[in-house]
């Protein structure tokens, strides 16, 4: 399944390092010895298995742009899904931005009326930080208001911080075809594991393609910042020659697993009760994989099956046999983000418990991993 993106601005407006931290693994700093693009730059980029991105980087220049609008208009603007038209910030050219945004828009609506519409109000950090919601929230109004009758959604953005993360993935979000199966069956498996919140990447750019948030947080960047600090991690892990497969972080109060799960996403899973041992999480994890995967196959009956019958899919889809542990983990103190509680299903070998003083869970966790594993028959099921 393939969807055509444009990606057009002014020359130097940032397109192209853009594009190449977001696909091509490149960190800021690199970024500068990229030349301008030449007319149009034409990429293919796989995402999650099947859907492919066909990513058009438009060189801003004025002769090309002229050329867009001109003898290319039908061939640029045919069969587009997304445009994303960058701004620079400092610009001093800004009636002619805008000029060539809204010609954008005409030969969109020309040729592809359907498609989405996103501005980026690039290079934010060169603005004072005490500036920086006044300016955007005006270049925001004026985007909105002058790309009527289309819809804008508009985002400010750096190469160096996470605000370029977050716009990509919400674009991106955009584009996945099975998006609520896949965030309802994300939803169940929270619940199933009482995780504060689970977040799925795009295994390539680790872009937050989907999440889960079973409590409150009071920061509402976080999943861009795990997404830039991971990505810069598996790049230096890269350089050293090591390849990047897991994290976990731990202390008193919460714990954080970061683990492959299907072929084309990682998984992060934040948990707050400290009784629950890191290798029952993993197990979860672990037995939902299959599950994923087929849900990510566009053909897979699990797209188009209603929520019920994914639940019992995702119920059974480890298993589903007798033999399934179970503890009553009762109110505990959520310290990641806010409060919460319930049940603790993990992979064990044995029968549903009642519930216990905290110390004993812990104990009759680990009792249970461990004969989980002492029983080569022992059935492993973290939904039952």
């Amino acid at each position: 399944m393939k969807k055509k993106v444009l990606l057009m601005g002014k020359s130097g407006s940032g397109k192209t390092s853009m594009r190449s931290i977001i696909f091509a693994n490149y960190i800021a700093r690199d970024t500068r010895r990229l030349g301008a693009t030449i007319d149009v730059e034409h990429s293919h980029v796989r995402f999650l298995g099947n859907l492919v991105l066909n990513l058009w980087d438009c060189g801003g220049q004025e002769s090309f742009m002229e050329q867009y609008f001109a003898s290319q208009k039908d061939n640029i603007f045919r069969n587009v899904e997304v445009l994303i038209y960058v701004f620079d910030v400092e610009s001093r050219e800004l009636e002619k931005d805008m000029h060539y945004y809204q010609s954008c828009l005409e030969a969109l609506l020309a040729n592809s009326a359907n498609a989405k519409v996103f501005c980026l109000v690039h290079k934010m950090d060169l603005v004072a930080e005490e500036q920086r919601d006044v300016i955007f929230k005006e270049r925001e109004h004026d985007l909105t208001r002058c790309s009527l009758p289309l819809e804008c959604t508009v985002f400010r953005t750096s190469i160096w911080d996470e605000t370029l993360y977050r716009a990509w993935s919400n674009i991106v979000y955009q584009l996945i075809p099975n998006v609520k199966a896949l965030e309802h069956s994300l939803n169940y498996f929270a619940n199933v594991v009482d995780a504060d919140e689970v977040l799925l990447f795009e295994r390539a750019t680790f872009l937050v393609i989907s999440h889960c948030q079973r409590t409150q947080h009071c920061d509402s960047h976080r999943f861009e910042k795990v997404s830039n600090i991971i990505k810069q991690f598996k790049l230096s892990c890269s350089k050293l020659g090591a390849k990047f497969s897991s994290m976990e972080v731990r202390n008193s109060v919460f714990a954080a697993f970061i683990d492959t799960f299907t072929s084309n996403t990682y998984v992060m899973v934040v948990m707050s009760d400290p009784s629950i041992p890191s290798e029952a999480t993993l197990i979860n994890i672990r037995n939902a994989r299959k599950y994923f995967e087929e849900l990510e196959n566009p053909n897979s009956n699990l797209n188009t099956s209603g929520s019920h019958s994914s639940n019992h899919h995702l119920h059974h889809s480890v298993g589903g046999h007798a033999g399934h542990g179970m503890v009553n983990g009762g109110a505990h103190p959520n310290h990641y983000a806010g409060s919460g509680g319930g049940y603790h299903q993990y992979a064990i070998a044995g029968h549903a418990q009642q519930q216990q003083h905290p110390s004993q869970q812990a104990q009759h966790h680990l009792a249970q991993y461990q004969a989980y594993h002492q029983n080569s028959n022992a059935t492993s099921n973290a939904y039952h």
